[in-house]
């Protein structure tokens, strides 16, 4: 659905503008740029950009008969007060941040989606809110009266407030859910890998690759996806994406989580908390990142990426994807670039199907160990339901019969976890 027709502002203090990411968001939220106009110079506090420049801006809507502007910028309410002033009656005017929550909210099909947009939009519009507040009061002060103004105006910080607390208060009853069904499919005998990133990393891709080809109870399971979207296209998909990956004997559950983009405020990250749960909970992170872009956008992306992550994962493996789009020459000055960011990186491409190999030997390589486990067991129906049980959740190395085949023994591979029931499973058929 088109969003109609913008202009496209851009102020950058020094240096280079840049236009095509900001671009890339309002084509992501169907808007159809007609033009941009950007300016070099400090933050002028009533425009963003300089009275001469936001006048040009104002000329350009008017002529271009666009219906918004969008600011690769963040605007204070003041600003964007002052802009709307200069430009044509109806003009809308809307920063980067208010941006990414169009998108989000065009792009949120779960109730935990919108939940966390719904989220984010509150706390994007609190501060504003409080900042209109305290202009008016102080045109209120200069007339001499309050007209109740304060009562009024506080109850809609209040109200904001409280719809953040429920909502916060359900998205934590969601994780609590979440984190549940992680531990059941760890109960099962799957390792968890995550796989996180900038948008257009490749992950959507990545993820098909490492995927089985198999049918998947989507039933009980509302994050499979059959199969995920690949496009070049900001933030396709909100939603993590799961899917089931067999690698070198390893039950695997490979999520493709929300792609990262750069310059989002801390809030707007905190807001999607519970969608990187997927990723703080893996047992491992493939960390997804376009080799081919410019090494000083690559070294930054690799930063803001481990920023986010926090330290709070477990394992984690730079895969550095897009090798079939640079030289050789290239991709040995990108890896050396970000050697201290990315010590022992996998190099792939991911449409070439290229080091897929290599990375699955690195993805068992990093997972967990498994311990193993030798099991001597009565040769009857129940026993072979445990069996049943242990292929299903386990690897199982081998099976023999030493007494005629009155009892048998099966030696097996698995997860603590996995092991640990199994013995108790075992205990109780011999009790």
């Amino acid at each position: 659905m088109q969003s109609g027709s913008a202009i496209i502002a851009q102020r950058t203090d020094d240096g280079t503008t840049d236009t095509a990411e900001i671009r890339a968001l309002a084509d992501a939220a169907s808007y159809d740029v007609v033009g941009e106009v950007t300016q070099k110079r400090v933050e002028d506090s009533t425009y963003q950009f300089g009275r001469g420049k936001a006048e040009t801006l104002a000329e350009r809507v008017e002529a271009s008969d666009a219906r918004c502007i969008i600011f690769d910028n963040p605007l204070s309410p003041q600003q964007t007060y002052e802009i709307g002033e200069l430009c044509p009656d109806g003009t809308e005017i809307i920063d980067r941040y208010r941006l990414v929550l169009e998108i989000f909210s065009q792009q949120a099909g779960t109730r935990r989606a919108k939940l966390q947009v719904e989220l984010a939009r509150l706390q994007y519009e609190l501060p504003r809110v409080q900042a209109e507040i305290r202009l008016e009061k102080e045109v209120a002060n200069e007339r001499r009266s309050r007209n109740g103004l304060g009562e009024k105006e506080d109850r809609r910080i209040t109200d904001i407030k409280d719809r953040i607390d429920r909502i916060t208060s359900k998205l934590d009853s969601l994780s609590d859910v979440g984190n549940q069904r992680l531990k059941k499919r760890r109960e099962q005998g799957f390792d968890l890998v995550a796989l996180a990133g900038y948008t257009n990393a490749g992950k959507s891709t990545l993820l098909r690759r490492l995927a089985d080809e198999m049918d998947i109870d989507t039933s009980r399971h509302d994050d499979f996806d059959e199969s995920a979207a690949i496009e070049d296209r900001l933030f396709k998909t909100l939603e993590t994406t799961t899917r089931r990956a067999e690698i070198h004997g390893r039950k695997t559950l490979v999520t493709d989580t929300v792609g990262f983009i750069s310059d989002l405020p801390h809030w707007l990250v905190e807001s999607f908390e519970t969608t990187l749960t997927e990723t703080y909970e893996a047992d491992l992170v493939l960390l997804v990142a376009d080799v081919s872009d410019p090494l000083p956008e690559l070294r930054e992306k690799l930063q803001t990426s481990h920023d986010l992550l926090d330290g709070d994962t477990k394992r984690l493996v730079t895969v550095l994807n897009k090798a079939d789009r640079v030289s050789d020459d290239e991709l040995d000055d990108r890896i050396a670039g970000v050697s201290d960011l990315a010590p022992t990186p996998v190099v792939v491409s991911t449409t070439e199907n290229m080091g897929i190999d290599a990375l699955r030997e690195r993805i068992v390589a990093e997972l967990p160990d498994w311990e193993t486990g030798q099991l001597t067991l009565p040769n009857t129906s129940e026993t072979m339901s445990l069996l049943s049980w242990l292929y299903d959740h386990a690897r199982v190395e081998a099976v023999w019969y030493p007494s005629e085949r009155e009892e048998f023994v099966v030696e097996f591979a698995a997860d603590p976890t996995v092991a640990e029931r199994a013995t108790a499973k075992a205990d109780a058929i011999s009790v």
